[in-house]
């Protein structure tokens, strides 16, 4: 496998980068809702969330393949995801950090940004760019 490069070509396997922000936004968003009259229940909740979210940081791995984006956990392929089965990908609030949504032939799915967005951005680009539905302000910029 090759490492993360800053201009990979698609025939390159390249495996993202973690990035804790995500989670860490989640985690400090907890205690701010002990204003509420929920908690500590909500709060509670919400910052446990982040925890896990963390631990997935750390444990998860996406890589791109010419071929497929392959989800690892600790070191062990969990899910492949066939380039070829792909209809539409979107990035939902990626400077956030925010939501990657892709729709394969068989189902939809929503994975939370635990990685570099840039990095993740360009990779979609690179491998299914054709597939890509804009964000309803990059149409408005155009």
């Amino acid at each position: 496998m090759a490492p993360t490069s800053a201009k990979p070509s698609s025939t390159e396997s390249v495996i993202l980068n973690p990035s804790p922000r995500l989670p860490l936004l989640i985690i400090i968003f907890g205690p701010t809702l002990l204003a509420l009259p929920f908690h500590p229940w909500l709060s509670i909740f919400i910052s446990s969330f982040g925890l896990f979210l963390l631990l997935q940081c750390f444990i998860l791995r996406l890589e791109f393949t010419k071929s497929d984006l392959v989800v690892w956990q600790l070191g062990r392929e969990l899910r492949r995801f066939p380039f070829k089965y792909w209809l539409a990908w979107r990035l939902f609030l990626p400077k956030l950090p925010g939501i990657l949504y892709f729709r394969e032939e068989a189902s939809p799915h929503l994975l939370p940004i635990l990685f570099d967005p840039i990095e993740l951005q360009n990779q979609l680009r690179l491998r299914v760019g054709r597939l890509e539905k804009p964000n309803q302000e990059d149409k408005t910029l155009s």
